[in-house]
């Protein structure tokens, strides 16, 4: 009994390891990961060294399908197709065809049963035996393997009736068999389906070609190509499978067994993904390359010393097959590029995001361009995608716009230039060029924001204009004093025909700040540092922006400028002092200009300062290129650059700069949301030492404190270690109740 229990046992643990075994070795075909797959398909792959001219072969294979699948529509559908109308190319006459090895390719493919562990396999197995070939000459001989069965077959069913040895050959090949009126009507969408599933096969393949001829160009030209190349071994593998299941398909309709299941659909499923994917990597490599090849024609045209402005905006903006025209907004007529020949033309680049506010600044701009005949402004979206949406977007925006409108709904053609050498993010962006196609400006909206009008024609030239105070800030009462101090020049005879004028920047109609007017003018600022700071040299123009960038945040600053030429710039008391001290040297006025002697007595007034400006420029990533590192306006020294990406918080405490080691309470309140106050505590030294003296004090550490900024996302320059937070100079830091987070405005108020 022993011996027939333990019989008994052995054959039970034989049978379920067999069936393990058979579990395990069967494969789920359409469940394999494309690591896995990649995994199988590499063992049997060598170094390529087997070639041969692919692009003929695959133009022989793709006319032989053509005329196959166009019998099949003549044939099943009985539709008027001449077979004799197909276009084809050509192959090389001396193209020398690698006959046994599709011959051994075909073999593999003949006669199969269904299944798709089959198909796996099958695939496998050929791809072994073309194991020294590239990937793509892989699918293209296995293609061909098909192609020459396949087409031999509807060839033979085409002369059927009207050949005597095509008629012998057809009974060979059973093709009597699928060709009787009953058999067609019955396996009619079944032969349809194999030639639909043909097409989209060739489809993928002939993708596979022009990834090839893509990759002779410069990688960098095309970014989006190595993802789709390094994928190329599965989509190879896909191919081939769904080859073998057609192959099998047609074996069945050929078979005593016609009606035996063999399911197409997850294989054109399939095959369908892996088209529509290639499809979205060849748009976009034809995309980039498009665009590369643009931005080397536009620099080009630039390094020429006179191009006509026409030529350019054309390889700006149309490709070849682009219909050139333009839609005139002030009559909404269609006009022909040539309007542009020989003007001074400003290209007003945005996305369809553009507000009111946008428009109506350029227009003044637009009223003057129709008196100044050789000027003319061109609107062009730029769009990286157009849809439904945004045609609508557009149509909706487009009667707004006076001026010259580019209406194509495509990509700009320059794209990569705009963006590359123009640093175009979206904002609305003005570059004027002239009709010789010199840029005189990259982006001309800055000039308009802070001047109007008078920095038409927005060119380089130094107008000759009125000396203009631009006074701003917190403190009314600094700037009220500097504003009395100006009128007092006014009115004095000596001063009197130097055309002094002032403007307190953001002065709202109660006389107080605008907050409105000012963003508008700091953008503007911003906009104009980025355009100037291109190089490490720094110009006595961009110290003067820079040091007016630095007094953001401080009670008052002055702008001093001959009409759009700046004269200085400075903090609100510095200027009061160098005023005072202008006022006193009249007779020095008289003999070296107002202009000399500003700069020189502020000159002396800094020096004789106890007291120097710790300068902090703080820049929106989104106002331009910034550059990597900033030498101090204020001495030779580099700033420190750092990148804030925190997110806006409400709680913590307001910080401000004290004595150095001595952190310290006010008695002085804050007052924060809902009319509450808190104390103030003092620090001076690192971000660091700063916040670690905060949480020396026990009574800081009974609330959350988190680090805040005023905006997110910015860039900022720092000149030693006096800040705390990376975007204002003053660190502010609020403490507040979740309700208070969600209620509150959400402004810091610093003083």
């Amino acid at each position: 009994m022993a011996s027939i229990a333990k019989e008994l046992v052995s054959r039970v643990e034989t049978t379920v390891t067999t069936v393990k075994e058979k579990i395990a070795s069967h494969i789920s075909l359409f469940t394999l990961s494309d690591e896995k797959i990649t995994e199988l398909i590499y063992e049997t792959h060598v170094h390529a060294d087997e070639s041969f001219d692919e692009d003929s072969l695959f133009i022989v294979v793709e006319n032989i399908l053509k005329r196959a699948t166009q019998i099949i529509d003549k044939v099943v559908q009985g539709s008027n197709v001449h077979v004799d109308n197909v276009d084809e190319k050509y192959p090389k006459i001396d193209l020398n065809v690698p006959l046994c090895t599709i011959k051994s390719v075909g073999s593999e493919l003949s006669c199969k049963p269904p299944g798709e562990e089959i198909a796996h396999k099958t695939a496998l197995s050929i791809l072994q035996k073309l194991s020294t070939y590239t990937w793509e000459a892989k699918s293209v001989l296995t293609l061909a393997a098909f192609a020459s069965d396949f087409g031999e077959f509807w060839h033979l069913a085409s002369l059927y009736n009207s050949d005597h040895l095509a008629k012998q050959l057809a009974i060979l090949k059973k093709v009597p068999q699928l060709i009787k009126p009953v058999e067609l009507q019955k396996r009619r969408l079944a032969i349809l389906e194999v030639s639909n599933l043909i097409k989209t096969v060739v489809r993928v393949i002939s993708i596979f070609d022009e990834f090839e001829k893509l990759s002779a160009n410069d990688p960098k030209d095309i970014p989006e190509l190595p993802a789709a190349l390094n994928h190329l071994p599965v989509d190879v593998y896909w191919t081939i499978v769904t080859i073998a299941a057609i192959s099998t398909k047609i074996s069945i309709l050929l078979s005593d067994e016609p009606d035996k299941p063999h399911d197409l659909a997850p294989y054109s499923q399939k095959i369908h993904y892996v088209l529509n994917k290639l499809n979205l990597h060849l748009t976009i490599s034809r995309k980039q390359l498009v665009e590369a090849e643009a931005f080397r024609k536009i620099r080009k045209l630039f390094s020429y010393s006179s191009t006509e402005v026409l030529e350019i905006i054309k390889a700006l903006i149309f490709t070849k097959d682009t219909v050139q025209t333009l839609i005139d907004g002030s009559t909404n007529r269609t006009v022909s590029i040539e309007t542009l020949r020989k003007k001074n033309t400003l290209l007003f680049f945005s996305s369809l995001d553009i507000t009111d506010d946008d428009i109506a600044l350029l227009k003044p701009v637009y009223d003057t361009t129709k008196k100044e005949k050789n000027y003319t402004i061109v609107w062009v979206p730029v769009v990286e995608q157009w849809t439904d949406e945004l045609r609508k977007k557009f149509d909706a925006l487009r009667p707004k716009i006076p001026w010259y409108i580019v209406q194509q709904f495509t990509t700009v053609v320059g794209i990569k230039y705009i963006k590359e050498v123009w640093q175009f993010k979206g904002k609305p962006t003005l570059v004027v060029l002239s009709p010789q196609g010199k840029v005189e400006n990259t982006n001309a909206i800055h000039l308009i924001k802070s001047w109007g009008l008078k920095a038409f024609p927005f060119d380089s030239k130094i107008k000759e204009e009125k000396i203009i105070f631009f006074i701003g800030g917190k403190d009314t009462e600094l700037i009220q004093n500097i504003s009395k101090k100006v009128t007092t020049l006014q009115n004095d005879p000596v001063f009197k025909d130097k055309g002094i004028e002032y403007v307190w920047v953001g002065k709202s109609a109660q006389g107080g700040e605008d907050s409105s007017i000012v963003a508008k003018f700091w953008g503007g600022i911003e906009s104009l540092f980025v355009n100037k700071a291109k190089t490490q040299d720094i110009d006595l123009i961009t110290k003067d922006i820079q040091k007016l960038l630095a007094y953001k945040n401080e009670s008052a600053w002055t702008v001093i400028s001959r009409g759009s030429t700046v004269i200085t710039t400075g903090h609100g008391s510095t200027i009061l002092k160098v005023l005072d001290e202008v006022e006193k040297s009249k007779e020095v006025v008289k003999v070296s200009g107002i202009e000399k002697v500003i700069v020189e007595q502020q000159q002396i007034v800094t020096r004789t300062q106890t007291f120097r400006y710790c300068s902090h420029i703080d820049i929106p990533i989104s106002a331009g290129k910034v550059p990597d590192s900033l030498k101090c306006p204020e001495c030779p020294r580099t700033m420190e650059v750092e990148l804030s990406q925190w997110p806006v918080t409400l709680l913590g405490y307001i910080w401000k700069l004290g004595e150095q080691g001595k952190p310290s309470l006010l008695n002085k309140p804050i007052f924060g949301p809902h009319g509450t106050s808190w104390p103030v505590l003092h620090a001076w030294g690192t971000r660091k030492f700063a916040y670690e003296s905060m949480l020396s004090h026990s009574w800081l550490t009974q609330w959350p404190v988190v680090f805040g900024v005023l905006e997110p996302w910015r860039t900022s320059f720092y000149l030693g270690e006096v800040s705390i937070l990376p975007a204002i100079s003053d660190a502010i830091l609020w403490k507040a109740g979740a309700a208070d987070c969600e209620m509150w405005d959400g402004h810091c108020h610093s003083f």
